[in-house]
């Protein structure tokens, strides 16, 4: 299950009025297919912001940062001023933080074009001798580049970016689920292949994800065995998409006992195995926990060269212990 919310506030992906109202739209997706989508086009649009991650740490910052401070510039000798601003495709508001502004100066000789300014400014003023430069906007993983001719009265102009946020969250029922005992790995779907392109690896739960407008693959992880759910939600221009996935899963605590209620014995090695054999999960100690998906199991335990085993069940949302008798 996945509940989607698409929120168009303060919080979203612009800086409004504390007080505006907030407007909301809510979906319940009972198959994870049926949202899904092709993303070439947000294929593309990322390429040119993971190629600048790798030199630019401020691309892998994820969570959503305070407005920076207007930085002072002191025009030189000969400059003339560029004032810059950014807005959302689309909804056309405005831009105001997270913002990396990057101004590269073409050169006449056909060699690549450098990096004469940037800043971390939401409206930033740049004084530039007059020419032509590349401006480049990056919103955490989206970006927006335009070509511009300064002249000689300087100029103002804005970049529109086709971005929005995504905020991850889980649950079990009606209940969270902690966020340390959550991870995410969001992917762009190609054609034929749901996982086509890894963009996020590791996003945490309630992070603020900055992504082109698209559709996503988002695969959340409970845990580190196998409870894992999957859905795939659309990112919108100027908004932030809050997305719950529900896990069908338990915590359960494994113990080797000579009795029911018995005190569990120290340093048995458990093996937790799908009733067809697969090893699910492996742990030593007196009663390790363990994270396991909806279904039906089979635990064995050894202790000073003797193996016990037996068969449980787990339910969704049942923390209980799981007992072998060593007998």
């Amino acid at each position: 299950d996945l509940v989607v919310r698409h929120d168009q506030d303060k919080r979203s992906c612009s800086d409004g009025d504390a007080g505006a109202p907030r407007a909301v739209s809510m979906f319940q997706f009972d198959d994870f297919a049926s949202a899904r989508m092709i993303g070439t086009t947000v294929a593309g649009a990322l390429a040119v912001a993971l190629a600048l991650s790798a030199a630019s740490p401020a691309f892998a910052q994820l969570p959503d940062p305070a407005p920076a401070a207007p930085s002072v510039m002191r025009p030189a000798l000969g400059t003339v001023s560029l004032a810059l601003s950014a807005q959302f495709a689309g909804e056309r508001k405005p831009v105001g933080s997270g913002l990396v502004w990057r101004v590269l100066s073409e050169t006449a000789d056909g060699s690549p074009p450098r990096i004469v300014a940037r800043s971390g400014d939401a409206a930033p003023v740049f004084f530039l001798e007059p020419g032509t430069y590349l401006l480049h906007a990056a919103y955490g993983f989206a970006s927006g580049t335009k070509r511009v001719t300064l002249g000689a009265q300087g100029l103002r102009d804005q970049i529109s970016i086709s971005a929005g946020g995504l905020s991850l969250a889980g649950s079990i029922g009606d209940m969270p689920i902690p966020p340390a005992l959550l991870k995410f790995s969001v992917f762009v779907p190609l054609q034929g292949n749901s996982e086509g392109r890894l963009v996020v690896g590791n996003a945490k739960a309630g992070e603020l994800v900055r992504l082109p407008e698209g559709v996503y693959h988002v695969v959340s992880t409970y845990g580190d065995s196998n409870a894992i759910q999957r859905a795939d939600v659309k990112v919108e221009a100027g908004k932030v998409t809050d997305a719950t996935l529900h896990h069908r899963a338990a915590r359960v605590t494994l113990k080797l006992v000579a009795a029911p209620g018995g005190e569990a014995f120290a340093g048995t090695a458990f093996s937790v195995l799908t009733p067809g054999g697969d090893v699910i999960r492996e742990a030593i100690g007196a009663f390790p926990q363990v994270i396991l998906a909806e279904g039906d199991y089979v635990l064995i335990a050894r202790q000073e060269g003797q193996v016990f085993s037996r068969d449980f069940k787990v339910e969704t949302g049942l923390d209980r212990d799981i007992e072998v008798l060593a007998k």
